[in-house]
Parts: C-alpha cells; structure tokens; sequence
C-alpha cells in the first residue's frame, strides 16, 4: 500500500515529526513501512533514515507499507503527518 504526501510545515520533516513518525511505524511489528523521496528510499524504523531525506516545505514523499498490517500502519502514518501538520495527501 501506498500514499504520497506535499510536505507543508514550513520547517520541513526535523528532528520531533520524525521522531514521531518512526514512533508511529515501529508500533507495527507486523508491517514494514518505507519513505521514498528524491530518489532514496529509507525505513520509517530508522531515524537517521527518515532525517537523511531532508525534506522540506514544498516537497513530496511517498510512504509505502507492506505485510499483515500495512493498512493500519499506513492510516496511522497518514494520521502522524495530517494531524501534525507535516504534510497533506497528494493526489
């Protein structure tokens, strides 16, 4: 499953939302959830990972999940990054 996302905060994905993100996708042992940006694709387990995409404000990220729980982990992401005011679902 898959979902893309316009980043809107101003400050871009820092240290706290992806923090929160990661938070979000290890609560899923039975999905493994992937950011794809710019090229890279990284683990949402992975804080580094997720910081070493430097997204910013303006930019688009694609978050796949896949296994037993994919749909749920890809709700609750989506909810850590609408309710925060990271990002929006992009069409």
């Amino acid at each position: 499953m898959e979902r893309t996302f316009k980043i809107t905060d101003e400050d871009g994905i820092h240290a706290r939302p992806a923090t929160a993100i990661v938070n979000t996708a290890g609560k899923f042992k039975n999905a493994e959830s992937f950011a794809e940006a710019g090229g890279k694709k990284v683990t949402l387990k992975s804080i580094l990972g997720v910081l070493s995409l430097g997204l910013e404000q303006g930019d688009t990220i694609k978050i796949m999940t896949e296994g037993d729980e994919a749909e749920a982990a890809l709700q609750a992401l989506t909810d850590v990054i609408v309710k925060e005011g990271l990002g929006e679902v992009h069409a």
